[in-house]
């Protein structure tokens, strides 16, 4: 979950209002130091009428980013800034074919010159063609709690359940199959629960628990500390808990062998813990290579893990050397705003609820690096909402639509006017997938 405010990237879309910290990592540069000292270069040299250097910084952020959707618009409003239509198109038609939009680009004054020119006038059909809706997903179970804002989601197998996280009630509830909904736990320190796993084999529930800044209900003396936390399968009694303090951590997966891999949204760190929750302390893994991480998905080897940021796109990230290839999308796959990420044979199930729009989409996956394909599952459908986590069951797909997120400020208090309906979880069958690819990787 990106903690701070994950609605930023998609709502300004050019991802140079995101504010990141400065934590720092063993070995290599720090990503979020890079980031911020990009941003700055670039509002500065604006501020200075500096069109030029504000191109070639606009260059060197995307090439960072790896070509996310947002910093590829960036390049093109700067290359229009410069009368250099030619290049704007091309970056802007980059931009669309990725399956991005933006509902501001006509209005924006750096294409004025441009916005009747037929190339132009055929981008923003390619956007409004993105926008349209998909939905190959059913909706299954509905939550009751239209207050509940759950966030992330495992199944029990052997209740044939659902244990969900709620971010406003600070909770972890149970959802059966049939729609029964009962709470399981509470989180320990009465801060918002976010991420949660199950680890059958040695009876446990990791879960997770974050003192948001300046969000309703977390006293100003906790802000800024989150907490991984273990609970006893069978009744929810509390095993332990690992303090954290100047960590987001609101996002795991587990490894193989049980081990729990955390993500800290805000700080870019990913951290390990110990299977069984045995340990009493976290081990930092990366090496600094990310800017706002967000869930892992672990591939069998027990050795790597894919790590979705935030800003940056996909990689993955050794755990014992702290090494990241990042995944390469060819600039025609949009790999930014990544929320929920899960591995199904050569399928990442992404759901991207800071991407524009907002969507569930499977990136097939050629030699496990490089993305191959893209599959759209759901997109600007009337259940969608905020998507934020899922789970894989025996071959489908299960998701949280329809969080409650975007009703909410950034204080986490309901927006005025704003109308707040319960989440839904709906189910995909990933066998279908095949069947549905929108777009291939150009590699040559």
């Amino acid at each position: 979950m990106q903690t701070r405010n994950r609605k930023m990237i998609r709502a300004f879309l050019l991802c140079l209002l995101l504010t990141t910290g400065t934590l720092a990592a063993r070995g290599g540069a720090n990503a979020s130091a890079r980031f911020a000292r990009l941003q700055q270069e670039i509002r500065l040299a604006r501020r200075d009428g500096k069109r030029t250097e504000v191109l070639s910084k606009s260059l060197e952020l995307a090439q960072f980013l790896h070509h996310s959707g947002p910093s590829t618009e960036q390049v093109a409003l700067a290359y229009a800034a410069l009368g250099t239509h030619a290049q704007a198109l091309a970056w802007l038609r980059e931009f669309a074919a990725m399956g991005q939009s933006d509902d501001e680009l006509a209005s924006r004054s750096q294409f004025a010159s441009i916005k009747t020119l037929p190339e132009f006038r055929n981008i923003l059909a390619t956007m409004h063609k993105s926008d349209s809706p998909i939905d190959r997903a059913t909706a299954v179970i509905g939550f009751h709690d239209a207050g509940l804002l759950p966030e992330d989601i495992d199944y029990d197998a052997a209740t044939r359940s659902f244990l969900v996280t709620s971010v406003l009630e600070k909770k972890i509830v149970r959802l059966g199959l049939n729609g029964t909904q009962r709470d399981f736990a509470g989180s320990p320190d009465g801060w918002p629960v976010l991420a949660i796993k199950i680890d059958a084999r040695n009876g446990v529930i990791w879960a997770t628990e974050v003192a948001m800044a300046h969000f309703t209900g977390v006293p100003s003396k906790d802000w800024g500390r989150s907490a991984l936390f273990c609970l006893r399968l069978k009744d929810g009694a509390l095993i332990r808990k690992i303090d954290a303090p100047h960590t987001a951590l609101g996002d795991m997966a587990l490894m193989p062998n049980g081990d729990a891999i955390v993500s800290d949204g805000d700080n870019g760190g990913v951290y390990r813990a110990h299977a069984g929750c045995t340990g009493t302390y976290l081990q930092r893994v990366d090496s600094g290579q990310f800017i706002s991480p967000q869930t892992p998905a672990a591939l069998p080897d027990g050795r790597h893990v894919y790590i979705p940021d935030y800003v940056r796109g996909v990689a993955i990230l050794d755990v014992k050397t702290g090494q990241a290839q990042w995944l390469d999308g060819y600039h025609k796959h949009a790999m930014q705003g990544i929320d929920g990420l899960y591995l199904s044979s050569d399928d990442l199930l992404a759901i991207q609820n800071g991407a524009s729009p907002e969507r569930v989409v499977a990136f097939g996956l050629n030699s496990g690096s490089q993305i191959a394909n893209e599959k759209v599952i759901d997109r600007s459908s009337q259940t969608l909402g905020d998507p934020t986590h899922g789970v894989v069951i025996d071959g489908d797909l299960y998701y949280i639509a329809n969080s409650g997120w975007s009703a909410l400020d950034d204080h986490g208090r309901i927006k005025a006017g704003a109308k707040v309906t319960p989440a839904v979880i709906k189910k995909v069958p990933i066998a279908h997938l095949g069947e549905w690819i929108e777009r291939r990787a150009v590699t040559n």
